[in-house]
């Protein structure tokens, strides 16, 4: 079927509402493609002109059970243990490299309606291949340098070995794309990892439990920003979309050229790690919901690169985390962790936000950031340290100190006004 639509140059299809049972792997020792075990292909398209439309219409792409991944040996196919870093070829085992690919295509992209299972719970899992983990090919989705709108609607991407979905976009003007209630769970390294390009649109997404269903890959998180091969991600949007209980960060951009994101009204929640790592510049959230320790956002002299929060809630409140477990909610770290010299919280910005702690979890540790129009409220009796520039009007109730901190609106600190 995929072979037909390749050779029409686009077309449309249509998918029964019933389980397909995809993936398949080939003993190939002595490939040149490095694989000992080959994938096959099975929704895969390469330089269409045409549209391509993809109707699910509810049904599932499941991986075959027992495939291999990892490395293993050619000779005896079981599984082979090397040290890390190991990038040499031979010993590779994959099921398939994407569920569906589509790459350097002109035309629309239209994929609706649809669950792609990895099962990783039911593979062969051998030996770690790359830096760190298991860093193979074994992907949901992944959309590359396509030049026509790209749309993803209804899909649930979960349990592949690798990513959920792999956007690596073209850096060009007009580019348009749009993920809508796109669900990435328990996935192995990644939720959705952007790679390359501008202008995507997300909402009512899920990038949740990354690295909990038997494979942990680094970096693990939900979402992972991270312009790659000299390209850059730019203009990103997320609205009511969620990063829950992932491995590593809920979302973290700490690489490659990237910048430019908004969140709206998006849930950040860190179990075991970071809910947020946003270290690049230009990252703004506005009505979002942050449960778990915020880490190394990006500090700038000049205020528009800065991260900026806007009526955001920051909180340890174990009811609002899976299984009750949240990063920082000891006081083991900080709620809001902005570094402890003038400039690595430069131009930080929280406006109306609320820092609400009320397990032992602290309030931020920093010092050059904006406070404007906040409300802090620790219960832990241990200090803590919010220093920064406080305008507007502010609150706090807790064990504080704020040496160094510079007064230019009016600031509570448990029931006494503070000048200075």
């Amino acid at each position: 079927m995929a072979a037909f639509v390749q050779r029409a140059g686009g077309g449309e299809i249509v998918l029964r509402k019933a389980t397909y049972i995809v993936g398949r792997q080939s003993p190939t020792p002595g490939s040149n493609s490095g694989y000992a075990f080959e994938p096959g292909n099975i929704l895969e398209f390469v330089g269409l002109r045409g549209p391509l439309i993809i109707r699910g219409s509810g049904a599932t792409l499941k991986c075959a059970p027992g495939l291999r991944y990892g490395t293993f040996s050619p000779v005896t196919g079981r599984p082979t243990r090397n040290a890390l870093p190991y990038t040499r070829g031979g010993e590779l085992a994959t099921p398939y490299r994407a569920m569906i690919r589509v790459e350097n295509c002109s035309g629309t992209i239209d994929i609706s309606d649809l669950e792609l299972d990895g099962n990783l719970q039911s593979l062969w899992i051998g030996g770690e291949y790359g830096d760190v983990g298991h860093q193979i090919p074994a992907v949901g989705i992944h959309l590359g340098n396509n030049r026509g709108r790209e749309r993803l609607a209804r899909i649930n991407s979960h349990h592949h070995a690798l990513d959920g979905v792999i956007i690596d976009g073209l850096d060009a003007d007009g580019a348009d794309g749009l993920l809508d209630q796109v669900a990435c769970e328990h996935n192995g390294r990644q939720g959705c990892s952007v790679v390359g390009g501008r202008n995507y649109r997300f909402q009512r997404c899920r990038f949740n439990f990354t690295g909990k269903s038997g494979i942990h890959s680094p970096p693990g998180a939900g979402l992972d920003i991270e312009a790659e091969a000299g390209k850059a991600v730019r203009d990103l949007s997320f609205a009511d979309c969620e990063f829950v209980g992932n491995t590593g960060a809920g979302m973290v951009a700490d690489s490659g050229n990237s910048a430019g994101v908004d969140f709206t009204r998006c849930k950040f929640v860190g179990t075991t790690n970071w809910s947020a790592w946003p270290s690049k510049p230009g990252f703004r959230f506005t009505e979002c919901t942050f449960v778990g320790a915020v880490v190394r956002a990006f500090a700038s002299e000049n205020p528009r690169d800065a991260t900026q929060f806007t009526r955001c809630i920051f909180t340890d409140d174990p009811a609002l985390a899976p299984g009750g477990r949240v990063y920082g909610g000891d006081g083991a770290v900080p709620m809001i962790d902005l570094g402890g010299s003038y400039m690595a919280g430069k131009n930080v910005a929280f406006r109306d936000c609320r820092f609400i702690m009320v397990a032992g979890g602290k309030l931020p540790w920093g010092v050059g950031s904006i406070y404007e129009n906040v409300t802090m409220v620790q219960a832990s009796k241990a200090p803590a340290y919010p220093r920064g520039i406080f305008r507007g009007r502010n609150t706090i109730r807790g064990p504080v100190d704020l040496y160094s901190s510079r007064i230019e609106g009016s600031l509570l600190v448990n029931g006494r006004a503070v000048t200075h």
